[in-house]
């Protein structure tokens, strides 16, 4: 048999086999680089890949950088700034990947008939650490987790996990929340490592068996972790990473987050307004396809950056921007509606232009995140 028509018997030539997005780190709309995290949970510069954490005194900073295997432009890299050997039993952190149920039906999961699914991914580090990959059944409370070892050179992981067939109770709902959480572990108190590791089979949730035997991140400041080339699909086995192009990638990430930026523009323009008084603006943004539920606005949060052109006259932004909430802001039409006032001067009915107020750091996100 040939090695084409083997590739292809393993699924290596069916299209949207890969069930992450942006496995390969190439979009970052929030930026590359991100400093002084480690306090609160969030996405902060790769598209999709969220740092989950709480309760760590640890800080690190996350780039997306120019380095990985052979085929790979770009990872994520985390290094660590401030160290936490003293490891409370709350302390948890983790680089996670969140999935809609109806993106996940192909599984079968909690049916008869339930599918193996294997996850492949590459990783480095300083140093030889063992860490774990967790998938959580976000819709059940069951979960699974494997360990795996870093070295400092590129290693491709490939681990199946089992099918879970349960008693055909636990299934993941079809629908566009979060159904399936996978977690990449690097740091955890007792409260998280303190059992047994669940890597047979899937389980109702354990908490003290989710991070069982893993290695600390924020154990040293020299400490660095990258990864790259992250695909989760159906079968036994891993088929070479569905790359996809840069147009691709973004596409499927802006369905949870678009962000129009001022950057190297001062008066940028967001979008087309309508004057509802003196003071308040229907702003109109437009979006390059429809988001995955109600949006909120993200913006730098300082009001004075952006500005209200009207009639030749720009008139600074004075409350922060808002959005007007319909049932199908962003989810079934071409665009969002958002709010902003001014402090007078506007002329009901006229129109105007939302802009960056000869500001290049402002910016305006519409975040349907899971």
């Amino acid at each position: 048999m040939s090695k084409a028509r083997q590739l292809a018997d393993n699924g290596a030539a069916t299209p949207n086999r890969n069930m992450v997005i942006n496995g390969a780190m190439n979009v970052a709309q929030r930026g590359t680089s991100s400093t002084g995290l480690g306090a609160s949970s969030g996405y902060f510069t790769v598209d999709r890949f969220k740092s989950v954490i709480g309760n760590s005194a640890g800080r690190f900073t996350m780039t997306q950088t120019a380095d990985g295997p052979v085929g790979f432009a770009n990872c994520i890299k985390l290094d660590c700034t401030t160290a936490d050997t003293s490891i409370a039993a709350s302390e948890y952190f983790a680089i996670a990947h969140y999935i809609e149920g109806q993106n996940l039906q192909r599984i079968g999961k909690g049916e008869s008939g339930a599918k193996q699914i294997t996850l492949s991914f590459y990783v480095k580090a300083n140093g030889v650490f063992n860490f774990a990959i967790e998938l959580y059944d976000a819709d059940n409370a069951r979960q699974i987790t494997k360990l795996y070892a870093t070295t400092t050179s590129w290693v491709k992981h490939e681990i199946t996990f089992p099918a879970d067939e349960d008693d055909g109770s636990s299934p993941f709902d079809d629908d566009n929340a979060t159904s399936l959480l996978m977690n990449f572990w690097l740091h955890a108190g007792s409260e998280y490592t303190g059992g047994t590791l669940n890597s047979s089979s899937w389980a109702n949730d354990t908490t003290a068996n989710r991070a069982a035997g893993i290695s600390s991140f924020f154990s040293s400041t020299d400490n660095n972790f990258f990864i790259t080339g992250v695909q989760l699909e159906v079968g036994s086995s891993a088929t070479p990473f569905e790359h996809k192009t840069f147009a691709q990638d973004l596409h499927e990430c802006e369905r949870y987050y678009q962000r129009i930026a001022a950057t190297s523009d001062a008066y940028k323009r967001f979008g087309n307004l309508f004057a509802q008084s003196a003071t308040l603006a229907l702003v109109q943004i437009p979006l390059t396809q429809t988001l995955r539920a109600i949006p909120t606005i993200v913006s730098t949060g300082t009001a004075a950056n952006y500005g209200v052109e009207h009639a030749s006259t720009v008139t600074p932004v004075n409350s922060a921007l808002s959005i007007k909430t319909n049932s199908d802001d962003g989810t079934q039409s071409p665009h969002v509606y958002i709010s902003t006032t001014v402090g007078s001067g506007l002329t009901t009915g006229q129109g105007g232009v939302l802009l960056a107020n000869n500001n290049t750091s402002a910016f305006v996100g519409i975040d349907s995140e899971l």
